[in-house]
């Protein structure tokens, strides 16, 4: 993989069909990193991969509920590398938010710029969206480089929760932010 992902990089929603991939690579984020994600991966590795199926957004005809992949390219195939999904409100009140919930890069491509395309993607396809007006996300506090790349994309604090998550008896804060689309 080159340093600039465009070069070797696909990223397009996701197939049913995928969600195999989609599965492990989540599977091997939450192991690698627990303290990034409120999931935990003794939980989710019990799940199916089919039980990911309603973060496709199939049946939601009218957008902005979707899971984009990141497909690099290794020796001859090509292979998921990371993944985003935008989980739209469904309630009537609240249908103008979606949520940016399980932003993923495969440990071994960190760094590669994989996940500020994934993001920039996914932004993206939420301004295709008719009615959809913001995006939420929460991330770990202290995960530097995500709190970086969301501020670098336009997006803002605007809470904090304390001991959001507790992993191996030590807490971590999640700091909420938002974009206007």
């Amino acid at each position: 993989m080159s340093d600039r992902p465009d070069d070797e990089l696909l990223i397009r929603r996701l197939a049913r069909e995928e969600l195999g991939a989609y599965k492990a690579l989540r599977d091997q984020t939450l192991a690698h990193h627990p303290e990034a994600f409120t999931s935990d991966a003794a939980t989710e590795s019990r799940k199916e991969a089919a039980s990911y199926l309603p973060r496709l957004g199939l049946d939601r005809p009218e957008g902005g509920h979707f899971t984009l992949g990141a497909w690099g390219c290794e020796a001859t195939s090509m292979q998921l590398v990371g993944a985003i999904s935008c989980e739209r409100e469904p309630r009537l009140k609240a249908r103008h938010i979606g949520h940016i919930v399980g932003m993923m890069v495969r440990s071994d491509c960190n760094g590669q710029g994989i996940g500020r395309a994934l993001l920039v993607a996914a932004i993206a396809d939420a301004r295709d969206a008719a009615g959809l007006e913001m995006l939420t996300l929460s991330v770990t506090a202290s995960n530097l480089a995500a709190v970086g790349l969301y501020e670098s994309l336009g997006f803002v604090r605007y809470g904090s929760l304390p001991r959001a998550i507790k992993v191996e008896g030590r807490y971590h804060t999640k700091d909420q932010m938002v974009l206007m689309l």
